[in-house]
């Protein structure tokens, strides 16, 4: 069975925000000529790895609600050489909208059950053949109506 990673996005407003954060640090790992590798760092190894690792997602937290998530390619152990343990956990780079759910302020990260996820979303919301313009939508969902 599937299971996911719930964290809070520190430092983030919205899942644009989250896009571009992402694409810079992407950016600038291929300008250093290094190979662009997105990954989110955390002091410990998920005990339930295999049931996360390229299943499972990582659902962010931002402003009080879970808004997204992202595909959890893989999960590194990395100890470096002053014996400080620590996880990569390496995400697609594609970010995903999911309903808008409300979540309480935590440290670290949570499990999160395949079958409490919130869904993703997908195409715009359409009122008979009335499609809502984007940034309505968006401003919908900032304020956690749709």
């Amino acid at each position: 069975m599937t299971v996911h990673l719930l964290k809070m996005c520190v430092g983030i407003d919205s899942i644009d925000h989250l896009r571009r954060r992402q694409a810079e640090r992407l950016e600038a790992q291929r300008a250093a000529g290094q190979a662009a590798k997105l990954c989110h760092w955390t002091r410990n190894m998920p005990r339930r790895a295999a049931e996360i690792e390229g299943e499972g997602s990582i659902y962010w937290i931002i402003r009080g609600r879970i808004r997204a998530r992202q595909l959890i390619v893989s999960l590194e152990r990395d100890d470096d050489a002053n014996a400080i343990k620590r996880c990569a956990v390496v995400l697609d780079p594609e970010v995903v909208e999911t309903e808008a759910r409300r979540a309480r302020p935590m440290q670290g990260w949570r499990y999160l059950e395949a079958n409490d996820a919130p869904a993703d979303l997908g195409r715009p919301v359409v009122d008979h053949e009335y499609e809502m313009p984007t940034q309505m939508i968006t401003e919908l969902r900032e304020l956690g109506l749709i």
